[in-house]
C-alpha cells in the first residue's frame, strides 16, 4: 500500500456514517504506541485491535517487532525467520467490513515480506512467505467485535465455506498462538486447554 493511502483517514462519507469509520492518522498511532514503547518492541508481546480498519496501528506495530528482529537475528536467516513468525503469530486484528480485513492482511505481508526481501533477497524461503500468509489469514479477521461471543457468522479467510462463533474464534486464536509458542501459553489464562490438546493432536510439523 502506498505511503498515501497509508495516510488517507476517510474511505467515503457513507462508511463514516454507516460504521463510524474514520482511520488513526499515523501521528497520533505513533505517539499512542509511543506510549507503550516496550512492549511494542518485545518480539512476542501480544496485540489485538478488535477495529483494526485497513492496518494502521497493526502495520506500525509490525515493522517495530521486526526492527527488532533485524538487529537481534539479522545475520542468521533461521533465527531471523523463527523470530519473524513469533512476531507475526503475536499479532490479531478483527474488523467489521470485509475489504477493510483483506486489505490489512495484505499490508500486513507487504510489510513482512520488504523486511525479509531486504534482509535475505534471493535466499528468501517460498515456505516462509508461505507461513507468514498462513498466520495473517487466521489472525486478521472479519468480524463485529463489539458483541464478539453471541455471533456465528465471523469468517475465517483460509477455510472457506464455514462459520465460526465469536467464541470459537477466541479458542481460535490461543489455539494458534499456543502452536506457535507453547512455552508461553500459560500467560494466557484462558479457559481453551482441550481446543489446545485438540489442535496439538492434529498439528504433525514437517520433519
Amino acid at each position: 500500500m502506498s505511503g498515501m493511502n497509508e495516510k488517507k483517514q476517510v474511505k467515503s462519507k457513507k462508511r463514516v456514517a454507516d460504521h463510524g469509520e474514520v482511520f488513526t492518522n499515523e501521528r497520533e498511532v505513533n505517539a499512542m504506541l509511543d506510549l507503550v514503547k516496550h512492549e511494542t518492541e518485545r518480539i512476542d508481546s501480544r496485540f489485538l485491535e478488535p477495529a483494526c480498519g485497513n492496518g494502521n496501528f497493526l502495520a506500525e506495530v509490525l515493522r517495530r517487532k521486526l526492527k527488532v528482529v533485524d538487529q537481534r537475528y539479522g545475520n542468521n536467516q533461521m533465527d531471523w525467520e523463527r523470530y519473524a513468525v513469533i512476531a507475526v503469530s503475536s499479532i490479531y486484528g478483527v474488523d467489521i467490513l470485509e475489504d477493510n480485513a483483506k486489505e490489512c492482511r495484505e499490508r500486513l505481508y507487504t510489510i513482512f515480506d520488504n523486511f525479509y526481501t531486504a534482509l535475505f533477497k534471493d535466499k528468501c524461503k517460498e515456505e516462509c512467505r508461505r507461513s507468514i500468509r498462513f498466520l495473517f489469514d487466521r489472525n486478521i479477521l472479519w468480524g463485529d467485535a463489539l458483541d464478539f461471543t453471541n455471533k456465528d457468522d465471523y469468517r475465517i479467510n483460509s477455510i472457506k465455506g464455514k462459520t465460526f462463533s465469536g467464541y470459537h474464534i477466541l479458542a481460535y486464536f490461543y489455539v494458534s498462538w499456543s502452536l506457535a509458542i507453547p512455552e508461553l501459553v500459560s500467560q494466557l489464562n484462558l479457559p481453551y486447554e482441550a481446543e489446545y490438546k485438540m489442535a496439538l493432536a492434529m498439528h504433525k510439523p514437517n520433519k
